[in-house]
Order: structure tokens, then C-alpha cells, then sequence
């Protein structure tokens, strides 16, 4: 049952930052761009964490699903700051 939740996760990050891209790819509107970076990065960390607790459970890969979750704030934030300077 987690890996199914696990994959629906993937599944809706993964849709959202596709949504979001060709909506910044319509419009140019800056913040889709980086929310959909931003979606990007957590769909491959929900990837990373069904890898890591259904597939491969001997090897951790904690700190790189926390990296990709870092990775995805970080674009989000910069985007939020940079647009708003402007």
C-alpha cells in the first residue's frame, strides 16, 4: 500500500511541474517557471524515496532525497525573491 501511495506522489509532482512548465511556456510568466522547477525537483525526490524504501532497502539514500527537496525550496524561494525585486 506505501509503494502505491509512493507512486501516486511521484505521479502528482510529476504532473504538476509538467502543467506548470507549458503554462510558463504559454504565458512567460516567471513564477510558473520556477514552481515548475520547483515541482520537478520534488517529483524526483518522491522517485528517490520509492527507490529508496520499496527497491533498494540496502542502500540509504536519505541525504539525497533531502538534497532534491533542498534543491526544489531553494528554485522555489530564489524565484519568489527574484521576482519580487523586479
Amino acid at each position: 500500500m506505501a509503494a502505491a501511495v509512493y507512486i501516486l506522489c511521484a505521479l502528482t509532482s510529476i504532473a504538476c511541474a509538467v502543467l506548470l512548465l507549458r503554462g510558463y511556456a504559454q504565458r512567460k510568466v516567471r513564477l510558473l517557471l520556477w514552481s515548475g522547477l520547483c515541482f520537478a525537483a520534488l517529483g524526483a525526490n518522491n522517485i528517490l524515496l520509492f527507490v529508496d524504501l520499496v527497491v533498494i532497502r540496502s542502500i540509504d539514500l536519505s541525504s539525497l532525497r533531502h538534497l532534491t527537496a533542498l534543491i526544489g525550496l531553494a528554485l522555489l524561494l530564489y524565484g519568489l525573491i527574484w521576482d519580487l525585486r523586479e
